[in-house]
């Protein structure tokens, strides 16, 4: 067996396909698997990925380049400017490197969250930084907690309210157990330094749409409200249907809703990677649809997850 052939074989992902490339390149990332392997330079300056413990990724360019000023500071990283720390080669996502953390945007939704899943779970294993951590930040819609409450996932649910995650394959519907690690959930809560906000453990639900939310490739009878919301510019459905399913994903220890969870939390389980979810509730879908917060306090809440994992890295480093 070839050098490559045996590096790909010792990945410990679930494809044996990788065994016959001539190479790998991770396309939206823009890295190499050599350089994965090797490093790579920027300015001058020699990078690795080899000492990646962590990967925080989150909707939003400009929350990841927040988060990577964050962290720099936090860990006492001798670069904390987003500038410096950008190792970025593509335009699909937002791309940073802070010593032994990385900070990565990854779009909206489980399509675009699914293809970075594959190429950083690649980068990593390719890397040899098997025991990395990864983390999604970002926002979310309540239920039943107030604005502002940070839900620390311990349950991810898809919108028939099971702890699955489904995708079409050659024309077929797959089905993977979406489980994510409790015990990983508890000790990003139990590392809150900042008594100024509430945090819960709850489940999360992970919907198709921001609106709507049918799950994709079903038959009519299949299907059910998800998100449900009555603001978007088609609703099928009348606002007490939304609110007795909203009502009954609550009873079944659903606290927030989002649209990534569930394929982040199957992937890493397949990918041997543990994976945390972490979002803040912008308000209580039992109360309304509408987000109608003012922009300080949007901006003081978006940085809630932000200084939860923040301070969880940091103790995890420090320890």
């Amino acid at each position: 067996m070839d050098d490559e052939k045996k590096a790909h074989s010792e990945l410990g992902l679930p494809n044996p396909y990788l065994n016959s490339l001539d190479g790998d390149f991770l396309y939206h990332l823009g890295y190499s698997s050599l350089e994965a392997r090797n490093g790579f330079t920027k300015d001058g300056v020699s990078h690795s990925f080899q000492d990646v413990k962590f990967v925080v990724m989150g909707g939003s360019s400009g929350r990841m380049r927040s988060f990577a000023e964050v962290i720099a500071r936090e860990i006492n990283h001798p670069v904390q400017t987003a500038e410096q720390l950008d190792i970025h080669r593509t335009d699909r996502y937002a791309f940073y490197k802070i010593g032994p953390v990385l900070s990565v945007s990854h779009g909206m939704g489980v399509p675009s969250i699914t293809i970075l899943l594959h190429e950083i779970t690649k980068l990593l294993s390719y890397a040899g930084a098997k025991d990395a951590v990864l983390i999604r930040i970002g926002t979310s819609g309540g239920i039943g907690v107030p604005p502002g409450t940070v839900v620390i996932t311990d349950k991810t649910f898809n919108g028939f309210l099971k702890e699955e995650h489904e995708l079409v394959v050659l024309g077929e519907r797959k089905v993977r157990p979406a489980v994510i690690d409790q015990e990983l959930a508890r000790a990003i809560q139990s590392s809150q330094s900042d008594a100024r906000f509430q945090t819960v453990l709850g489940g999360t639900m992970c919907t198709d749409d921001f609106f709507e939310g049918q799950p994709l490739n079903l038959t009519p009878i299949d299907c059910n409200i998800s998100q449900g919301r009555v603001d978007g510019a088609v609703c099928e459905h009348s606002d007490e249907q939304k609110m007795d399913f909203l009502r009954r994903a609550h009873s079944c220890g659903v606290v927030n809703i989002e649209m990534e969870c569930t394929a982040m939390s199957s992937l890493c389980r397949l990918t041997g990677y543990k994976c945390a979810a972490v979002c803040v509730a912008l308000l209580d879908r039992l109360k309304g649809d509408q987000v109608k917060i003012q922009e300080e306090e949007y901006k003081s809440f978006g940085m809630r997850p932000q200084s939860l994992v923040a301070s969880f890295i940091k103790s995890r480093l420090s320890s």
